[in-house]
């Protein structure tokens, strides 16, 4: 008992350290004040109403629905792609591959955007949707690598091979055997990908122009410029929308794996029915041979 109450206490603890900032700043989204302040005089939506009719805010929001879609997108494909042939084991340097496609996780921001700055003149991509979106999906393809890597592990080769000796593609394998089963990965990455695409601000200073402001870089302008209560207002839905998303994910995946639970147990059951029958059918035979001997 002591031990358990101990690994409550250490898991709360570890809870509040990781809340505690989004605890103390949530609230001021909806204080009346012009600055970010306790006490609140009084609480307001005006921040809010700020972020959907100001020009620059909403600009900001719609940029960032644009470019986390088109990174999304892009890095859920690549991602996949590259999980896929990671998965044969007779790829060349397969744990080195794998290295490099993780790489954009660990190097500096700072030097990743200088590279891609550069890189993206070079083919006049700079200040642009796409030069953004590539940019976005070089640091949101580790993520997609990873989720899909390990669901495709989880997934038993068998399944795929008697698809094939039943006639099956490998096309008809991939669409009907295997992507169905790396759903929950893909998913997973997809939704990982989307919100390093939102919370995405240094790449975003290198690559984007003026007309390409995400809802991140404007919340890094405002501090530099005035700390409004607009920047919390934008923090909660942040915070919002990536609770939802992810519980919608979670959800999904539950799902998927109590069905697939369900048709184990079915085919268990079939399996167990299926050798009942056959053991009745072997021990009434038996009693007829013996009948038949005795008379």
């Amino acid at each position: 008992m002591p031990m358990k109450l101990t690994k409550f206490a250490f898991a709360s603890l570890t809870i509040l350290f990781l809340v505690a900032p989004l605890i103390a700043i949530l609230p001021l989204a909806f204080t009346s004040s012009v600055i970010l302040t306790y006490p609140i005089p009084s609480w307001s939506l005006r921040w809010f109403e700020e972020l959907f009719f100001a020009d620059a805010w909403r600009r900001a929001i719609v940029n960032s629905l644009i470019i986390g879609t088109g990174t999304t997108l892009l890095a859920t494909v690549l991602g996949t792609a590259a999980s896929l042939g990671l998965r044969n084991r007779l790829t060349f340097f397969r744990g080195t591959i794998r290295t490099l496609f993780l790489l954009p996780m660990v190097v500096p921001a700072v030097v990743l955007g200088v590279g891609m700055q550069v890189l993206l003149a070079g083919f006049g991509l700079t200040n642009s949707y796409a030069g953004v979106i590539i940019a976005h999906t070089v640091v949101a393809v580790p993520f997609v690598v990873v989720s899909v890597t390990g669901a495709l592990a989880g997934i038993d080769e068998r399944v795929e091979l008697a698809a094939q000796s039943l006639g099956a593609t490998p096309t008809t394998v991939f669409r009907r055997v295997t992507l169905p089963l790396a759903m929950p990965g893909v998913a997973s990455g997809a939704v990982l990908a989307f919100a390093t695409s939102l919370d995405e601000v240094v790449l975003t200073l290198f690559v984007a122009g003026p007309n390409q402001r995400t809802l991140a870089r404007q919340m890094f302008s405002s501090i530099r410029e005035n700390i409004s209560p607009a920047i919390a207002a934008a923090a909660f839905l942040f915070i919002a929308a990536t609770i939802i998303i992810f519980s919608g994910t979670e959800k999904k995946n539950q799902c998927h794996h109590s069905l697939a639970n369900f048709s184990s147990a079915r085919s268990s059951a079939s399996r167990i029915g299926t050798l009942s029958i056959t053991t009745i059918f072997d021990t009434m035979s038996g009693w007829s041979n013996a009948i038949r001997k005795a008379t």
